[in-house]
């Protein structure tokens, strides 16, 4: 008997770098990125309907429900495969909007994916991550589960195995629009491209760093004073900023240190995504 009720993790992402080539002719920017997932993020609960109808139960300030990317991605599925099965979907949401840690992406893969497994439809991760790309340019990494170095808008993905510290990362208390940032005129858009397999040591910037914290000073300020203890870096187009480190105590100390005025939570930084080793499990 299959299951009828599925609860999954839906984990965070850093970007542990990220280069814009140049901008495309439709508007999209080519880019290098690395992607690293974290043990941490919203948890998600499938409850199979056999009526067809898809209900997401949980709501989020300011996104109409048939506009969640939870929502597109299990119509979208539903429509692609012809699946006369919906589903009743409830989130625990802890993952900030616009932090730059791919929360709505994440959101949309781990809904492809567990309903992949609860409609038992039987599509392969080439599959699913193509009608990921349709969501968004962030949906295939999460949809594959591994870290990987990526390119184009970020859709062609290499497996890459970098260091699993731990980080703690810090949580300004601002939304930052991707869009806005992209179109941003004082954006860099020329960085070469990096050609050396692995990425060599050093490439750890972030081009969208600069306007980013020229627009939101809450960004720069967490970046400066995370900075004093280890190397800060934002993640994506932000909000959020990380830091490595070799261990778990060290990081809650740092944290201990900075959430006194800040929000913020350490995590271990994984290869394999949280998601995808608990769907193993249930093999």
């Amino acid at each position: 008997m299959p299951a009828n009720r599925l609860t999954l993790p839906s984990p965070a992402k850093l970007n542990l770098m990220l280069h814009i080539l140049g901008r495309r002719e439709d508007g999209y920017h080519e880019l290098q990125t690395m992607f690293q997932f974290l043990d941490y993020g919203d948890e998600i609960t499938y409850a199979l309907r056999d009526d067809g109808v898809i209900q997401l139960h949980t709501e989020f300030p300011g996104v109409p429900h048939d506009s969640n990317l939870i929502v597109k991605a299990a119509r979208k599925l539903q429509e692609q495969s012809a699946c006369s099965l919906g589903v009743d979907i409830w989130i625990d949401k802890i993952l900030p909007m616009g932090g730059g840690i791919g929360g709505g992406s994440s959101n949309a893969a781990t809904t492809l994916l567990g309903l992949n497994h609860l409609w038992q439809l039987g599509w392969d991760e080439d599959r699913l991550a193509g009608l990921g790309l349709t969501l968004g340019a962030d949906v295939p990494v999460f949809v594959r589960g591994h870290a990987a170095f990526a390119e184009g808008v970020g859709e062609k993905l290499t497996p890459v195995d970098p260091e699993e510290p731990w980080y703690l990362v810090l949580v300004p208390q601002v939304s930052v629009s991707t869009a806005e940032i992209f179109s941003d005129p004082l954006l860099t858009r020329n960085t070469p491209p990096i050609k050396v397999r692995p990425v060599p040591k050093g490439n750890s910037r972030n081009d969208c760093l600069p306007v980013v914290t020229r627009r939101y000073p809450e960004v720069r300020n967490a970046l400066n004073l995370l900075g004093k203890f280890t190397e800060a870096k934002l993640t994506g187009t932000g909000s959020c900023v990380f830091g490595g480190f070799p261990s778990k105590a060290e990081a809650d100390k740092v944290s201990a240190l900075l959430t006194e005025t800040l929000t913020g939570f350490v995590a271990k930084g994984s290869n394999v995504s949280m998601l995808h080793r608990k769907l193993q499990s249930l093999l």
